[in-house]
């Protein structure tokens, strides 16, 4: 079996199409690796992109596009939605085919060195990753953004990097890398402007705050839209599955008068996933994965 790993990068730009094109052509020019999908934000200043390949070709893919975002983004300029630290804000890498999340890690901890010795950005280690229990969560990770790291880096042992100079770069800020589960990106966007009850929705459905095990959620503006969204990361949809994660958001906007006007996915998704979801809707009786067209065209290549 080949082996496979995906990336998904997501750096802190998403407005300037001329910084993201030069940053994206990093992986394009590359044909160790495939890329499966790009998406930008303005609203969020953020981009993400999805690439696979073989591990070694996939962390020196992740480290050309790190080092590009380095060159061209200041973080001292930028403003999102999106909570970041660090130009190139998130690098984690996935397991797909015939490699093991241990060797994810040591992917990981392999390009977070390697990296922090080029640019003298600090790295933070997360998820499974992680060289500490409370380095597990992103959230907490990023917690304070750029503006509040570049205060408590140095002086604050809980903020001493797994990685690189124990200061804030300049520019770039911090970078956090790790390995994990497959994610999915899924917003719920709702008929109102008032971002307090997009943040008292994303409150009852994350876990930090009692809501599902493997949700992370946070309420934002969409401005250009007049509306808001309650912005998620689903970190394990087979525990915790895209449908009954709707289906709360739905009853909660009820309680308020708020309808949902629609959905999001960013990047990519499984096909299991979204097979939970017709099935859970659909009612369908003692219905399979394995009934998908797609699923069994692939298993006989």
């Amino acid at each position: 079996m080949k082996k496979l790993v995906e990336c998904v990068p997501n750096f802190s730009e998403g407005k300037r199409k001329e910084v993201i094109e030069a940053i994206i052509n990093e992986v394009k020019k590359r044909k160790d690796v495939e890329i499966l999908d790009y998406s930008s934000d303005p609203d969020h200043n953020r981009t993400d992109i999805t690439f696979v390949g073989e591990p070694e070709a996939v962390k020196n893919t992740a480290l050309a596009l790190a080092l590009k975002c380095v060159e061209l983004i200041d973080m001292n300029k930028h403003k999102g939605e999106h909570p970041r630290m660090g130009a190139i804000d998130v690098v984690p890498f996935v397991p797909i085919s015939g490699v093991t999340m241990e060797e994810c890690v040591e992917l990981a901890h392999s390009f977070a060195k390697e990296f922090s010795e080029k640019t003298n950005v600090p790295c933070f280690m997360y998820e499974e990753a992680a060289t500490k229990p409370e380095r597990k969560n992103l959230a907490d990770v990023r917690r304070g953004e750029f503006e509040g790291l570049k205060e408590e880096i140095g002086k604050n042992p809980e903020k001493t990097p797994d990685y690189g100079p124990n200061r804030i770069h300049p520019t770039a800020g911090a970078t956090a890398v790790g390995a994990r589960f497959f994610l999915i990106a899924f917003n719920v966007n709702l008929g109102t402007s008032d971002i307090n009850i997009a943040k008292n929705i994303a409150k009852a459905v994350r876990h930090s705050s009692g809501g599902y095990r493997y949700v992370k959620a946070m309420g934002f503006e969409i401005k250009e839209r007049g509306i808001v969204q309650v912005s998620m990361n689903l970190v394990n949809y087979q525990k915790t599955p895209m449908f009954r994660v709707f289906e709360t958001i739905k009853n909660e906007a009820e309680r308020y008068g708020v309808p949902v006007i629609g959905s999001e996915i960013i990047g990519l998704v499984p096909m299991e996933a979204l097979v939970d979801v017709a099935d859970h809707f659909l009612r369908i009786e003692n219905f399979s994965v394995e009934q998908v067209l797609e699923k069994k065209l692939l298993s006989l290549e």
